[in-house]
């Protein structure tokens, strides 16, 4: 275990980054490319859009949903072991899928438990480069999430080539030997041990109302296992609250909210951008390179806004970075509909691509800066959590839309409309913080309290008052955590 003051922004965490990159290939590539066996299953089947949606939905769904599993694997075993233990489930499913009889078994096999795979490795790999990196944690991040675009960029045409040679259990078993490859990248993800790491264990040992004797023999203990907390229910509860408690913060609240709105919007354009393409004309083979334009440009989209936000005059105003692409996405997604040709569709899949790669590398980087790196894991593993219902019900919904409507203009404006709410409110939201830091500054200084701004956002004053000569401060009662300003 590598002990650090803080984290080192470099050396071995460029492996970290590496390690990351793969496995954001073999889990959010191989998902966007899961849509090119759209029309394959609903062929086959010969089932509707609605419920071929549901396999990419499950997909998705069982990832986010079971996010939170990754990252308390992480934290309380290693997350070597859940990225390896996640590898094997989802190259297990994808294996399993290529002997599918119906539907029904590929929304187990694929969705199911291919999800839950992916959901072991991904929140916990993009926490590790959290803990390694700090002044370029954006440009990590952006290099790290890349592997999306990238992976989508080669594994499109790859696929849409072995559907051709092998048919699609061919392909899908050939996908499963690949996601193997998680395997490795778990071995890579090394733990560190920063000074700022709160280890609740020890914490809960100092109370006053545990004995001295068994303060001893637990602590004993705590050292030879790391889960010993499991061993007491008050310490497994306090351990619980202090991973979760910034769930209670105003500021992530708000994004949570925000990233529900998102995640219903950006979902559905990548389970119909190939069947849309086929409907108005577009080849096979084009339809698959508007994927690969949209993988390619994402990575473009990731690198380049992690190390502009990374730089002095943005890295304050990353929020608004984040809202901006969001919103220019759901921009994309309104005039999609318009765009009935080849070449009208290029530069829809340039911009849309650009900006998912934007969006997707801030939300890290945003969550951290709201929660703090201590945090991040559970954090992330939540903000994944919220992702999982609008990713099981907005494909179904869109191709309920589909085949009610007869065509994809509902589907698409539902979505920009969406994306388009999210950035909004989380643009209202940090404007009305603003407005009120601003309105109580300006009564601090007429009345001539003292401001102290709390780790969690809140404001609190203190007011002095002079009594026989002595100055009198009324504190609230805990003072150990804040800071003046």
């Amino acid at each position: 275990l590598a002990r650090h003051a803080g984290p080192p922004d470099g050396g071995w965490g460029w492996m970290i980054v590496a390690g990351c990159f793969l496995v954001t290939i073999c889990t959010r590539a191989v998902t966007r490319c899961i849509s090119i066996f759209f029309v394959e299953f609903q062929t086959y089947f010969g089932q509707d859009y609605a419920r071929t949606a549901w396999i990419h939905s499950i997909v998705d769904c069982a990832t986010m949903l079971c996010a939170p599993l990754g990252s308390l694997i992480s934290n309380h075993v290693s997350c070597q072991a859940g990225i390896m233990l996640g590898g094997l489930l989802a190259s297990t499913g994808l294996i399993l899928s290529s002997f599918a009889t119906s539907l029904e078994h590929l929304y187990l096999s694929l969705g199911v438990l291919t999800g839950l795979g992916f959901a072991l490795c991904y929140s916990p790999a993009i926490a590790m480069v959290g803990k390694y990196f700090n002044k370029k944690k954006a440009l990590a991040y952006g290099i790290a999430m890349s592997g999306s675009g990238i992976g989508t960029f080669i594994l499109a045409p790859v696929v849409q080539l072995l559907i051709e040679q092998f048919s699609w259990r061919g392909a899908l078993l050939i996908l499963g030997g690949f996601v193997l490859n998680l395997c490795v990248c778990g071995a890579l993800m090394r733990p560190i041990a920063l000074k700022e790491d709160h280890k609740t264990a020890p914490e809960f040992l100092e109370q006053d109302y545990v004995p001295k004797a068994q303060k001893r023999d637990l602590k004993r203990m705590y050292i030879c296992s790391p889960l010993i907390k499991a061993w007491s229910h008050e310490c497994l509860c306090y351990c619980s609250w202090k991973e979760y408690d910034f769930l209670l913060m105003p500021g992530f609240m708000v994004l949570a909210v925000s990233v529900l709105f998102m995640a219903y919007g950006c979902s559905p354009l990548f389970v119909y951008l190939v069947p849309y393409a086929l409907s108005v004309g577009v080849s096979h083979h084009q339809a698959a390179f508007l994927m690969s334009i949209l993988g390619v440009i994402d990575i473009i989209g990731n690198i380049t806004f992690g190390w502009l936000t990374d730089r002095r005059c943005l890295k304050k105003h990353r929020h608004f970075c984040y809202l901006f692409a969001v919103g220019m996405d759901g921009l994309c997604c309104l005039f999609l509909p318009v765009l009935q040709n080849f070449p009208l569709l290029v530069p829809f899949s340039f911009t849309f691509g650009y900006f998912d790669g934007a969006y997707v590398t801030l939300i890290p980087v945003v969550t951290a800066d709201v929660v703090g790196t201590s945090s991040l894991s559970s954090a992330l593993g939540v903000v994944c959590f919220l992702h999982a219902i609008p990713y099981l019900v907005s494909p179904p919904v869109a191709g309920w839309l589909v085949d009610t409507t007869g065509s994809y203009t509902a589907s698409f404006l539902l979505c920009g409309f969406s994306m388009i709410f999210s950035s909004m409110l989380l643009c209202f939201a940090r404007l009305a913080k603003k407005i009120k830091r601003t309105h109580l500054r300006s009564l601090t200084n007429d009345t001539g309290t003292k401001q102290h701004i709390w780790t969690n956002g809140a404001i609190a004053y203190s007011v002095t008052a002079q009594l026989d000569r002595k100055d009198v401060v009324f504190l609230p009662a805990d003072t150990n955590s804040y800071s003046n300003r």
